[in-house]
């Protein structure tokens, strides 16, 4: 009985602590405080709770009534996205500086405390955890990891690439993690001084970016390659859009 190679834990460890680093970086040299923790931790976890609920209830359904069609699936997930995280962290954000617990200046801490939540917890700190007890239940084996095994391979068969297969998944999974920080990094950012300089544009801005869910269900048609590639440009079109969105914010804040 084959285990998943041990190369596949370097993702979810690079990702937390490249995620946790930047945060502890930007403690010490910009300003990250207790009160940005907690408050994108309750628009991230609020929001995710949300979508879990909704789509246990709704999935199934949805699925069976558009037949896999990928354009609905992506307005499904996109949507999502868009009102829950998004417009979730805006509500977040007004009710925290409404309670004097955040700050303008404390823009760019909230939407790297979003990507943090995003990356280094749920799919760096749970994926580290899922591959764990995959690798420790195949490495006992019997009766039980041969079944394990056999409902393992069917589905998750990239977990048993040989290593120069599992190196390529690994770099574009990692690829997709920085297209998230930068997405999360932009719609935080904008949402928080959106909700500080009441300027609805910025919220207006940073809305349409949380259908970047939509393109999920496309990557089987794009192929992985230029899946992930496609979404970077897009983050760092998104990047390029909020800086100069708020430049002169910036500006009279530098």
């Amino acid at each position: 009985m084959q285990n998943i190679d041990p190369v596949y834990f370097i993702q979810p460890i690079i990702v937390i602590l490249f995620s946790i680093g930047l945060v502890v970086f930007w403690h010490f040299k910009r300003s990250f405080t207790r009160a940005v923790l907690f408050y994108s931790f309750l628009a991230y976890a609020g929001a995710i709770a949300i979508k879990v609920v909704f789509q246990n209830f709704t999935f199934v359904a949805f699925q069976a009534h558009f037949a896999n069609n990928p354009w609905a699936l992506g307005l499904y997930f996109g949507v999502q996205t868009m009102l829950l995280e998004v417009g979730g962290a805006f509500l977040v954000a007004v009710w925290a500086i409404h309670r004097g617990k955040l700050e303008c200046k404390d823009a760019e801490s909230y939407g790297l405390g979003l990507a943090m939540w995003e990356n280094a917890v749920l799919l760096g700190f749970v994926g580290l955890v899922n591959l764990i007890v995959i690798y420790v239940s195949l490495s006992i084996g019997g009766p039980t990891g041969q079944e394990f095994y056999s409902s393992l391979i069917q589905a998750r068969p990239d977990l048993f690439y040989p290593g120069s297969q599992a190196l390529t998944l690994i770099a574009y999974g990692l690829l997709e993690r920085v297209t998230s920080l930068l997405f999360h990094f932009c719609w935080g950012y904008l949402c928080l001084i959106a909700a500080y300089l009441h300027k609805r544009q910025y919220f207006l801005l940073a809305l349409p970016m949380g259908l970047l869910d939509f393109f999920v269900p496309f990557e089987p048609a794009l192929t992985l390659p230029v899946f992930e590639i496609t979404l970077f440009i897009l983050g760092l079109a998104a990047l390029g859009l909020t800086l100069f969105a708020t430049l002169q914010h910036a500006v009279e804040n530098a």
